[in-house]
């Protein structure tokens, strides 16, 4: 159950609030081949199964953009911002992909918000997300994200 906010000053005085964690979602062949479809990148350790077997990670692995790309799934998870009439992706300011997520495997993301400014169109808000990948130690994705909320 995503965290609720009532309003755009409700988020601004939760920055350093843990937004906590989504549920886990398993990346599947289909979801990277029709990311490829959409973006064009056929890269052969995304789409050939069978030459991805032979491969550094012993099969397919998704796209970094993908993964990224989740964190508007999972931004839908965690939290929710009443009164509101857009919450709009602003940008990224960092993004790394620590650890390549191999198909067939579990993701989830935690996220906290980590400032929020005023500005003439709303409030930028940032937040720093780890998408973690099921048994690893390493994050499949950390990336400093900005969304603005317009009133």
């Amino acid at each position: 159950m995503p965290q609720t906010f009532n309003g755009v000053d409700e988020v601004a005085h939760a920055v350093g609030t843990q937004l906590g964690e989504t549920e886990w979602l398993e990346i599947t062949q289909e979801q990277v081949n029709q990311f490829a479809e959409a973006t064009g990148d056929h890269q052969w350790i995304h789409v050939d199964v069978e030459r991805a077997k032979k491969g550094p990670y012993g099969g397919t692995i998704a796209h970094g953009y993908l993964t990224l790309s989740l964190i508007a799934r999972f931004g839908d998870e965690l939290f929710k911002v009443e009164g509101v009439t857009a919450k709009l992706n602003y940008g990224v300011n960092k993004v790394r992909f620590p650890a390549p997520v191999p198909v067939g495997t579990r993701v989830r993301a935690g996220a906290s918000i980590s400032n929020a400014v005023e500005t003439p169109a709303g409030v930028q808000v940032s937040l720093n997300w780890v998408i973690e990948l099921e048994g690893s130690t390493k994050p499949a994705c950390v990336a400093e994200t900005v969304v603005l909320l317009v009133p």
